[in-house]
């Protein structure tokens, strides 16, 4: 089986909402936390949220602008996973990497607190909230694990995740993003065969996939 390393980093272009969830919120405080890691209590982007936004995307896209309610086709479901196989990719969970950059900077902290108003339509009643946000110019790093023993797949899987980065950059990660929140670029990215291993593929693809992400 071959398996590969693809590797990169989020940029934050706007502010990112992905819930943590609450139970409930003292007064004063933030209404809607974001996800974050237990040790660090640093904020985290799920590999789960990264791998469903990207999946529904391409799901979209592939299907004539119709996500399909049973199944996603053949390509997707390969690569993301189907109820008869599992997926060719295992998306790792995002760890924030330049905190210090971002306090240097001038950052109270790596999130921020963004006011919203809800409003009931028969009342015309505004309910203000605090929706919490990780802030513009985070960078996350980014890990998928893909691995096949389908070798005459590889351009065409690597062709379609490469896609689904193309259309997650122009649309949204996370919640709110019709309210601005939830802009990303994906930067430096790279493939690379696991565990040092030779190119399994002939003729040189292995320069060719490398290149889907260069560009």
């Amino acid at each position: 089986m071959a398996m590969y390393e693809i590797t990169g980093k989020i940029l934050l272009q706007s502010g990112l909402h992905i819930g943590g969830g609450s139970e409930f919120s003292a007064i004063g405080a933030i209404d809607s936390p974001v996800v974050r890691d237990e040790l660090t209590n640093l904020p985290i982007i799920p590999g789960s949220s990264l791998k469903g936004k990207m999946r529904s995307l391409l799901s979209r896209e592939l299907n004539g602008g119709v996500v399909p309610i049973e199944e996603d086709g053949e390509i997707i479901s390969r690569l993301f996973g189907s109820v008869e196989q599992m997926g060719r990719l295992i998306f790792r969970d995002s760890l924030l990497s330049n905190l210090q950059e971002l306090l240097n900077a001038g950052a109270n902290g790596p999130t921020e607190a963004k006011y919203e108003n809800t409003i009931k339509r028969l009342t015309a009643e505004a309910n203000p909230r605090q929706i919490e946000r990780v802030i513009r110019g985070s960078v996350f790093e980014l890990e998928i694990i893909y691995r096949t023993e389908r070798l005459e797949e590889i351009i065409e899987d690597m062709e379609t995740l490469r896609l689904g980065f193309k259309l997650l950059s122009y649309d949204y990660l996370g919640g709110h993003g019709t309210r601005g929140s939830g802009r990303v670029q994906f930067v430096d990215m790279d493939i690379d065969p696991l565990h040092g291993e030779e190119d399994p593929l002939p003729g040189g693809f292995f320069n060719e996939i490398n290149e889907l992400f260069a560009d």
